[in-house]
């Protein structure tokens, strides 16, 4: 047998042992975004050992730093971590600026965001939420000696209302006639300047409203909720928003989400003051 034979049979042979072992190993399953937080089973069904969540931890009490450890802490924060304990997987969060935590998860930066994310019909166009986890509402805050001068939204006219930039309190306050809104990156930005008379009042989610009020050291005794129904009854819900189309991390949330409620998370409101 030539050389040349001798050297195609030892390439038919190398080829047909590759193709053997390649058989016997069982495909790996991958979905985006995050896909190397998944793990193909036996029997070919996904499995989810990790996801990373985006948060503003600048929105006590659902998130915020501890001063202390340094941590991301929030009854946000809390309430997911008890979906993955339940569902037996992970989370691992980033902080991010509100600005900008769409525009990360469209990236996919990360799997999920949950920041006391309002559930409305504009933004569900765009992503995909969790069924809701909480409701809430619009509350307006003022400075303490101005509670007569501002009882309500009545007593708005002609004058400034702060807001964190693109919330649904920034929304409410755009739409009221003859107020000028002023815009902050942050809810404290805008507390800060309220007790500076940069603006005559602020707008926020009522539990927001009352932590500043009532909670934070810095604040209490400055600052009164002279209204935090705004919406009048008709309450926003939050929801965990994933990327469009992200169906294994929107069916792991929801399916884990659905046994914490029905379990009840009073233990996690009462921690953070929400009831």
């Amino acid at each position: 047998m030539n050389r040349k034979v001798l050297s195609l049979l030892f390439a038919f042979i190398l080829i047909f042992s590759l193709s053997l072992a390649l058989a016997g190993c069982p495909a790996k399953e991958t979905m985006e975004p995050g896909d190397e937080t998944m793990e193909g089973t036996e029997e070919g069904a996904m499995e989810m050992v990790k996801i990373t969540v985006g948060t503003d931890a600048a929105y006590p009490p659902f998130e915020l730093i501890d001063e202390e450890t340094g941590e991301i802490v929030g009854f946000d924060i809390d309430l997911m971590n008890k979906i993955a304990e339940t569902g037996g997987f992970e989370v691992e969060y980033k902080n991010v600026n509100w600005d900008g935590i769409f525009v990360g998860l469209d990236n996919e930066d990360y799997d999920a965001v949950i920041s006391a994310v309002s559930i409305t019909e504009e933004r569900m166009e765009v992503y995909d939420f969790s069924d809701p986890y909480y409701a809430i509402s619009q509350a307006l805050i003022v400075p303490i000696e101005d509670v007569e001068a501002i009882a309500g939204v009545d007593d708005l006219a002609g004058k400034k209302v702060g807001a964190q930039i693109g919330t649904t309190g920034a929304i409410f306050v755009s739409e009221l006639e003859g107020v000028e809104l002023v815009n902050y990156d942050d809810n404290a930005l805008a507390i800060e300047a309220l007790l500076r008379g940069d603006v005559d009042a602020v707008v926020c989610d009522h539990p927001v409203a009352y932590d500043y009020a009532l909670v934070n050291e810095s604040y209490v005794g400055k600052l009164e909720v002279v209204n935090d129904n705004l919406n009048e009854g008709d309450l926003e819900n939050y929801g965990i928003v994933v990327k469009k189309g992200n169906a294994a991390v929107l069916a792991l949330i929801n399916e884990n989400l659905a046994k914490v409620l029905d379990e009840g998370i009073e233990d996690i409101e009462k921690k953070w003051k929400l009831k």
